[in-house]
């Protein structure tokens, strides 16, 4: 519950720039959910979604390059406080990472450990560290004070640490050249001659998703290689730091191949029950599906919803 004394209080402590900005940060990121709502044809109040069969043509296979127009739009935005111009302006941001700004229910700043390091792995893999946050954000288990939660599990997979990695996809950042996660297996000898993960070293390999810089490190290099092969295969990418979020958020939670099915509209039914079903429970999924007259649209509907919903990288940066 939020102490509506203290919150009155921080606010007056505010300068006239500062409460511009924080009004200015939170009605574009009212206006960025509703344009993913419009766009979706959903209700804005809606727990779920309206079917598909009263939602515009446009919108059954209106994939992410249209969604990420929409929130880019220039009109669709309030216009920013004065001084938020060049690189300090939320929509053209400097060619370095932005900084993460810890924000905090509470104001105790529950995250503010993790700073250092989300600035470190933006630098590195140059994604914006709001961008990364916003992601972990999504998928990490929480605390108390929004405090995210290294040893976050899912119970219906093997998903686990603070970026929700699958066992199979751990691996394979480990595996694969360059990442931070290979360097480290490989310090430790956890790589064969061929550089596959040795199957004695599997289970120090996969714990270590429960140490935060590692999880963190992963992210990022994981959203890097999604969003260049998304851009690679089409997919209108802009370098604002919500569109390159939602992107590699999208590649993150899917996996790059069914993020590109995902994105032609080209899930089969049968999958799109699946991963619904992984994420909201299977009777709630089939409650879904009823409504929205398919497999396939249901779990778009919820997937695109979602990502308007919590991926919003202004809450950190």
């Amino acid at each position: 519950m939020i102490d509506r004394t203290s919150a009155t209080a921080g606010l007056s402590r505010l300068d006239a720039t500062q409460k511009s900005r924080l009004i200015y940060d939170e009605a574009r990121s009212q206006m960025a959910g509703r344009l993913w709502r419009a766009a979706l044809g959903s209700t804005e109040n809606a727990d779920v979604p309206a079917s598909t069969a009263a939602m515009p043509e446009e919108a059954h296979s209106i994939g992410l390059e249209r969604l990420l127009s929409l929130l880019s739009t220039e009109d669709a935005s309030p216009s920013p406080p004065s001084g938020a111009t060049g690189e300090n302006a939320v929509e053209k941001p400097g060619p370095a990472p932005a900084a993460l700004r810890t924000v905090d229910v509470d104001g105790d700043g529950a995250n503010a450990r993790y700073t250092p390091m989300l600035n470190d792995a933006a630098a590195r893999s140059g994604i914006p560290a709001p961008a990364l946050a916003a992601i972990i954000d999504a998928e990490a288990a929480k605390g108390p004070g929004g405090a995210w939660q290294p040893y976050s599990r899912n119970p219906r997979s093997s998903a686990a640490g603070l970026g929700q990695f699958l066992n199979g996809t751990w691996e394979g950042e480990a595996e694969r050249a360059g990442t931070w996660l290979n360097g480290r297996a490989r310090e430790n000898g956890w790589l064969d001659s061929d550089g596959r993960v040795r199957g004695d070293k599997r289970g120090a390999l996969l714990a270590l998703r429960y140490d935060p810089r590692a999880s963190i490190e992963a992210v990022a290099d994981y959203a890097s290689a999604n969003v260049q092969s998304l851009r690679k295969a089409g997919v209108p990418i802009e370098s604002g730091v919500a569109d390159i979020a939602r992107a590699a958020y999208l590649g993150h939670h899917l996996g790059l191949g069914d993020a590109r099915r995902f994105l032609a509209g080209g899930l089969a039914p049968d999958r799109a029950r699946k991963l619904l079903g992984a994420q909201v429970g299977a009777a709630a999924a089939e409650r879904r599906i009823a409504q929205a007259g398919g497999a396939v649209a249901a779990h778009r509907t919820w997937l695109l919803g979602y990502v308007g919903e919590h991926i919003r990288p202004e809450r950190f940066g």
